[in-house]
């Protein structure tokens, strides 16, 4: 079970935000934007060392991707183009934000790329699966929302203990998790659609 499941039962906390932000004018189109740029920003804090602004960066990486798609479906214009919007930029989130880490020092690259393909390729077979017929499936152990809140608790962790534990930091340690998980994640969801899969 991942956080993601939690999502629908998050309207409570979210819905005075929307509703503020509905009342400022603010589009769920330029919630994504936000949601875009602030991980760009997020990776090159990382990269340039400063794990203060990056973690910063990726809670409000985090609530504007949570509040986009909950100010579109209040508003009423939630559709296939903003889906498909969303997720291009979680996507490119998720490169600029691990790709950052890994290039700022904190894992080796071949450690750096085993995260990324196990997040990427875990997110594929998510939606992939409604490609298929199979209906989009964000079941397995390690979500998008996991992640976020993984490296917001690892970040913390190094600003406040700094050191390394087998010659990685905490945040290394996360990439390390990103990639055994997000591989095994994407194991389930392959295993998932296969079994649910009509035809051959």
């Amino acid at each position: 079970m991942t956080l993601d499941q939690f999502r629908p039962h998050m309207q409570g906390i979210t819905r005075p935000v929307v509703t503020l932000t509905r009342k400022l004018g603010i589009t769920p189109n330029e919630l994504s934007a936000a949601s875009f740029f602030v991980s760009v920003l997020a990776g090159i804090a990382f990269y340039a060392g400063d794990i203060v602004v990056g973690v910063t960066m990726v809670a409000l990486n985090a609530i504007f991707d949570a509040l986009d798609g909950a100010l579109a479906r209040d508003m009423g214009v939630a559709g296939p183009r903003g889906d498909f919007l969303d997720h291009v930029i979680d996507r490119y989130a998720d490169i600029f934000i691990i790709t950052g880490i890994f290039a700022g020092g904190a894992a080796p690259w071949p450690i750096g790329v085993f995260a990324l393909t196990g997040v990427l390729m875990s997110s594929y077979l998510g939606t992939q699966a409604q490609a298929v017929g199979v209906g989009r499936y964000y079941g397995g152990i390690l979500g998008r929302a996991d992640r976020l809140v993984l490296i917001i608790m690892a970040s913390i962790l190094t600003i406040a203990i700094p050191g390394e534990i087998y010659g990685l930091n905490y945040l290394g340690w996360i990439l390390v998790i990103f990639g055994i998980l997000g591989h095994y994640t994407a194991i389930q969801r392959f295993a998932h659609v296969w079994q649910n899969i009509e035809g051959r």
